[in-house]
């Protein structure tokens, strides 16, 4: 991502998270768009193709990081042989890779941000206390709100340079869309471009 692209997606996301930070009603007004409080949960809750979306992008993810990862593993096994990609960007794609939607996303935030889903607030029919997406002092002891990996991973996209307007739009429209069924509040769901591109 180049200097300009990272400022607004910076920008935006400080906007945003301005936003929901000082009106939090708006996250649980957003997310209650899209409870059914007949049957008590997400609309999207249940429906098979979520979940088959949701591997689908796992496994799409993967492809796209693989061949950074072979060209490391081949360099590695045959030191003598040509990289199938440059050894920079190679590293640049794995690193961004693990060091977001790894280390940040799924180790940093998930397990000590005691934020809870919004399926599990009173709001929404559970029995723990709803906060905003800035405060981590929840009672959520793991896998918590705030950022999902699977979104972090999909958002890890906007890393190619090439063809940069439609790559960011796809990669943009591929996050949103994972982000759909993952429960985190909408406020997050912004957060998290800004967050990938930063590690970027």
């Amino acid at each position: 991502m180049n200097r300009a692209g990272l400022a607004v997606t910076l920008t935006l996301a400080v906007l945003v998270g301005s936003i929901f930070g000082f009106y939090a009603q708006l996250d649980l007004d957003l997310a209650g768009l899209f409870f059914n409080p007949d049957t008590h949960m997400f609309n999207i809750n249940g429906q098979s193709w979520a979940s088959c979306s949701r591997d689908a992008s796992l496994w799409l993810v993967a492809l796209l990081s693989a061949p950074a990862f072979i060209a490391i593993g081949s360099k590695l096994v045959l030191p003598r042989r040509r990289m199938l990609i440059g050894g920079q960007k190679a590293a640049f794609l794995v690193l961004t890779l693990a060091l977001g939607p790894g280390i940040i996303a799924n180790v940093v935030f998930k397990d000590h941000w005691g934020r809870f889903r919004p399926i599990s607030v009173t709001e929404f029919g559970g029995a723990d206390r709803f906060t905003p997406w800035w405060d981590p002092r929840g009672e959520c002891s793991g896998n918590c709100s705030f950022v999902a990996g699977e979104p972090a991973g999909t958002f890890w996209t906007l890393a190619p340079p090439q063809w940069r307007l439609l790559a960011y739009s796809a990669a943009l429209a591929f996050g949103a869309w994972t982000s759909r069924d993952r429960h985190v509040g909408l406020s997050a769901l912004v957060l998290r471009p800004a967050r990938i591109a930063n590690v970027a």
